[in-house]
């Protein structure tokens, strides 16, 4: 799973307007330190090191104002919201899917449902690293299931593009394995090996 063409593989920040920050996280980095060793470097260590960043009282798991996360594996756009009253609105903006998300994938699966999935999505019973979808109402999970929605439309030779209103964990990867479509390089949830 590549970065943004052209971007490099360093956190960069891509410009602001009057409520956010527009910040480019590469694929490898978290968007958090991870808890197991937080002096590991991370998108928000990166933000924190800008002359634009400022110590604001941000609610408990959007340090620094990162309106939403990316898989680690996963390089792209992540926004800051300016202030806590401006996360408030992104984070409803997110809710009412409002705003949409689209992600670029290599698959050398065959889209084998409907280009739409509406299926909720859950952890799996046993395994914390990953996610199930609701395939039948008796289908082993565990928690509560999340709805999702993703669409996928093909680019051609072997690309595609997903959209998404909603942001569940692993949404895009769970999605794509279950249309057919898993991403090349995503061992995790079938994809054949390799590194896009």
């Amino acid at each position: 799973m590549a970065g943004i063409q052209g971007l490099g593989e360093q956190p960069l920040l891509l410009g602001a307007d009057a409520a956010r920050f527009f910040l480019y996280k590469p694929p490898g980095l978290t968007v958090f330190p991870p808890h197991r060793n937080p002096s590991l470097p991370s998108l928000l260590s990166f933000w924190e090191q800008q002359p634009e960043f400022s110590i604001q009282a941000w609610p408990e798991g959007f340090a620094g104002g990162l309106a939403h996360r990316l898989d680690t594996g996963t390089g792209g756009l992540v926004l800051a919201a300016r202030t806590p009253e401006d996360l408030s609105v992104l984070r409803q903006q997110f809710s009412q899917q409002f705003l949409r998300k689209f992600y670029y994938f290599y698959s050398s699966g065959r889209l084998e449902t409907s280009p739409l999935l509406t299926l909720p999505i859950a952890h799996h019973p046993r395994k914390k690293d990953r996610m199930v979808v609701q395939n039948h109402p008796g289908t082993a999970h565990r928690g509560k299931w999340y709805p999702a929605w993703t669409r996928f439309r093909s680019l051609g030779e072997g690309w595609w593009e997903a959209e998404i209103r909603t942001g569940v964990m692993h949404q895009v990867r769970v999605h794509a394995a279950r249309a057919g479509l898993a991403l090349e390089g995503d061992a995790l949830y079938g994809g054949k090996p390799g590194s896009f």
